[in-house]
């Protein structure tokens, strides 16, 4: 047989027209099956890397952020951090261009807040306004299933504030002076109450007990909300409160306020004495506020909310909104955050030995 024909399908047609045997028409046709199938692949095989290409190429990058940020707040509504991050989200979904959206989420101190968020994506759209606790739970706990110091990350520091000691007014005690005499004298212990174990108010009580040798009772609650409620009501005696919650209150004259835990007298608390000036001279205690991120949030993702974050705190209007609220504003990098937590870890964290606080 000659064959001159230009393609392989007219190869395998010269095959079957010069064949009339039945079975060798069967045969060829079985060839020219596997030769349309061989060619076939070839084609494919060609076609493929291209077709590999373009499915291999990565969709653009979205900036961040391209859908709304959530703060969580490790207690409930009406608390100081709760107060701190309502106040500053306009501004951040402002500078973000997206909704700056609170979740609160109290319970077991903050740690469960904060386990959250250590776990959360490292990605930025979960973030943690957080207090002091963050450089005491490891102290407090002794089983967290998170790290507070290395599975979480600061952006800046928010504020500052001074607590400041406030009684029921049915309380005995004028000064702090007098509360001191009180508890020392009182067949009955006095019972305090605190936004959490191992907060900024809990250490403050536990230093104004070693330094007064006095015996008092904690009662924890899940915020600082909770534990001025119960305050008002008389179901406890006394406890040591960020400023802005009690401020309403003491201005009501529904509590009495006895001292601030910082070293200066607060601007909205001006007749009300600093604990040292009001006898225990070594006393100091201020509660830190900080935007925290999960670990290992890509730099360039920090960098934007810090520089957002700065930038709303040094909008007139919420320093002055910070201001009247009794907060120091602050507004850091997030190197000096990170240096700032781990110096008040190694800090607090003889307090609490010293205070013979077990972790739980």
């Amino acid at each position: 047989m000659k064959c001159h024909s230009e393609g392989a399908a007219r190869r395998v047609r010269f095959f079957e027209t010069k064949c009339h045997s039945e079975g060798a028409a069967r045969g060829i046709c079985f060839l020219a099956v596997l030769l349309r199938f061989a060619f076939a692949l070839a084609a494919a095989a060609l076609t493929a890397p291209l077709a590999a290409v373009s499915i291999a190429q990565p969709a653009p990058a979205q900036a961040f952020p391209s859908r709304p940020v959530r703060i969580i707040v490790p207690s409930a509504p009406g608390g100081t951090i709760d107060i701190i991050t309502r106040a500053i989200t306009q501004k951040l979904t402002e500078g973000l261009g997206q909704p700056a959206i609170v979740e609160n989420r109290p319970g077991s101190a903050t740690t469960v807040s904060e386990e959250y968020v250590a776990r959360s994506a490292p990605d930025g759209y979960t973030l943690l306004m957080t207090g002091t606790s963050r450089a005491t739970n490891a102290h407090m706990y002794a089983k967290l299933a998170y790290d507070p110091l290395h599975d979480l990350t600061g952006i800046s520091l928010v504020a500052t504030s001074g607590n400041v000691l406030i009684v029921n007014p049915s309380l005995p005690a004028k000064s702090v002076g007098e509360l001191i005499e009180l508890a020392r004298s009182s067949p009955t212990p006095l019972f305090y109450g605190t936004a959490a174990y191992g907060s900024s108010g809990h250490l403050a009580a536990e230093l104004f007990k070693q330094l007064a040798g006095v015996k008092l009772t904690q009662v924890p609650y899940k915020g600082a909300a909770p534990a001025i409620a119960d305050l008002l009501g008389g179901q406890i005696h006394m406890t040591f409160d960020n400023i802005p919650v009690a401020l309403p209150h003491i201005r009501s004259g529904r509590l009495r306020a006895l001292g601030v835990t910082s070293a200066r007298r607060s601007p909205l608390l001006p007749d009300v004495p600093t604990i040292a000036e009001a006898g225990l001279p070594d006393y100091e205690m201020t509660a830190m506020f900080g935007l925290t991120a999960p670990a290992r949030t890509p730099p360039e993702v920090i960098a934007r909310l810090n520089a957002e974050t700065v930038r709303a705190l040094q909008t007139p209007q919420l320093r002055e909104r910070f201001t009247g609220l009794g907060f120091d504003t602050v507004g850091s990098t997030p190197e000096e955050y990170n240096r700032l937590v781990a110096a008040e870890y190694e800090r607090l964290g003889k307090l609490i030995r010293e205070a013979g606080l077990k972790p739980r």
